[in-house]
């Protein structure tokens, strides 16, 4: 769904979810701009107990003048029409019409702009996309794509601090495109520093304390649990940073439950476990979660996770996937593994398509550079010898000229993701750290083609297997069942992991004889 698809509609109406957060009223704001330009009769509504009472939000309403109007008894606004409802369309954002976290106005027309897992699957009109740490960067982009460039600082603002709020001062960002909404808004500084600095009440200061009083601690794999009452995100995050620092506990997940579903925060301090990682674990299948190697966070759907788990308490299920993570994932140390290939099939390489950048072609040798890919960042300088690949996947990674010239034939071909690519949903860019300049790599990159002759030992993955690798000792490469780890034959310590839907696109079994 576009934008634009909604333009027919007149009067609109935009209704955050009950008891709005900064990101449900900053992504209702940035809707009722657009409208407002495109000279329909709109209005932002929400509901709930009571009108926003928190702090930083009255001060994000007052400085940034958003014209959100609560609605005590929403049966006033269809008192007119009550058989037909509202008139017009009404617009669900950060929620979803018919959820439990929001107030059932019966209206004419209805659509949903949300970035939670879809839970109401009878409203035809829909943008949700659950991979965005935040609704504000969904509408971000649907105005992108209408070609409405945010200049007003006061929009800017509200989008940055919708974002800020929702990852937990960005320490849970997962997605590209919420690090390119951020680093490309305009906004005010100094009011960002005055929500945040007014973001603790008493009421949540208590609900701190409380939390910390009671755990629940695994001493043979040093984590720690605790359940908090309803609070924002970054209440949990700033308890789970409190909690991270107790010399026992390596891994801490601390949660709260809602009507909707469950927050939760991940914090690690080891690198045998990347909270990104573990919180997209615990999210899986019902909820999504990600972030960061050391901060990461998530939601938890009510509605799927009574479908999946129906008897089982939250502390019981959030202890049962902390053990189940733990106890069911092999740890590699590719420097030190004896790897056994007497069990593996020997396979070769394709000769398959792939991207190529040199980077002195494009920046200065010394030149501190930012890769933004769908996978994270990637911080690296620009080196003589440094080329940057661009896989099977769209994935970008980098490569040493010695190793890159043995491995493939280099061509003068343009590259193209659509074509090279199985993936493409984001065009990796590159960010000048010197000057904050950005580049598409791809629009830079030649096509190369692999050699073929390179000889692997693999097998496929029954169980969760972590690898770190011989060229990366402090992150590690995270296999799946289903996934294929591999070994080079000429190096049995050049371990590392394929994913499954990539494996066969560029490896094929070798034929003996």
């Amino acid at each position: 769904m576009k934008l634009s698809d909604l333009n027919s509609y007149n009067p609109i109406t935009i209704q955050c979810h009950d008891n709005p957060d900064a990101d449900a009223l900053a992504s209702g704001f940035a809707l009722y701009t657009y409208f407002k330009s495109m000279g329909k009769d709109v209005r932002l509504i929400y509901s709930g107990r009571s009108v926003v009472q928190k702090p930083n939000l009255c001060l994000m309403l007052e400085h940034l003048q958003i014209p959100a109007d609560y609605i005590e008894i929403p049966e006033d606004l269809i008192k007119d029409t009550p058989q037909y409802g509202l008139k017009g369309i009404l617009i669900t954002v950060d929620c979803q019409y018919g959820a439990g976290n929001v107030t059932k106005i019966p209206a004419e027309n209805v659509a949903i702009i949300d970035h939670h897992r879809i839970e109401i699957r009878d409203v035809e009109m829909n943008e949700i996309n659950p991979d965005l740490g935040s609704c504000s960067t969904l509408v971000w982009k649907m105005l992108r794509d209408e070609g409405f460039e945010i200049k007003d600082t006061k929009l800017g603002t509200a989008l940055y601090y919708g974002l800020y709020t929702d990852t937990n001062q960005f320490s849970e960002i997962f997605n590209p495109l919420d690090m390119d909404m951020r680093d490309s808004l305009p906004y005010e500084k100094t009011l960002i520093q005055l929500f945040r600095n007014s973001n603790l009440s008493l009421d949540e200061l208590e609900i701190a304390g409380v939390a910390l009083i009671r755990h629940i601690y695994n001493d043979d794999y040093k984590y720690a649990i605790i359940k908090a009452q309803p609070c924002d995100q970054n209440i949990l995050g700033l308890i789970s940073d409190f909690l991270l620092q107790v010399a026992e506990v390596y891994t801490c997940v601390v949660y709260s439950e809602w009507k909707e579903g469950y927050k939760f925060s991940v914090r690690s301090c080891i690198k045998e476990v990347q909270a990104n990682e573990l919180a997209s674990f615990l999210a899986e299948g019902i909820g999504s979660g990600g972030g960061h190697h050391e901060k990461a966070g998530g939601f938890i759907s009510k509605t799927l996770y009574e479908e999946v788990y129906p008897t089982l308490h939250s502390e019981a299920f959030f202890s049962e996937r902390l053990n189940d993570y733990f106890d069911n994932t092999q740890i590699i140390v590719a420097k030190d593994y004896e790897i056994d290939i007497s069990n593996m099939q020997s396979y070769i390489k394709k000769k398959v398509p792939l991207g190529f950048v040199q980077a002195t072609d494009v920046l200065p040798a010394g030149t501190p550079i930012t890769i933004r890919t769908l996978e994270g960042d990637i911080d690296m300088v620009v080196e003589p010898d440094l080329i940057i690949m661009i896989g099977v996947k769209g994935e970008v990674y980098p490569n040493r000229r010695s190793k890159f010239e043995k491995s493939y034939v280099l061509t003068d071909e343009a590259y193209s993701m659509s074509d090279c690519a199985v993936k493409n949903e984001y065009q990796p860019k590159l960010y000048n750290r010197m000057d904050g300049s950005v580049l598409h790599l791809a629009d830079h990159a030649k096509i190369c083609i692999t050699s073929g002759g390179t000889h692997i030992y693999a097998e496929e993955l029954t169980t969760r297997v972590k690898v770190f690798s011989a060229w990366d000792e402090e992150k590690y490469m995270l296999g799946k069942p289903g996934d294929f780890l591999t070994v080079r034959c000429d190096d049995k310590h050049d371990i590392y992991v394929v994913e499954r839907d990539i494996f066969f696109k560029t490896y094929e079994k070798l034929l003996e004889g």
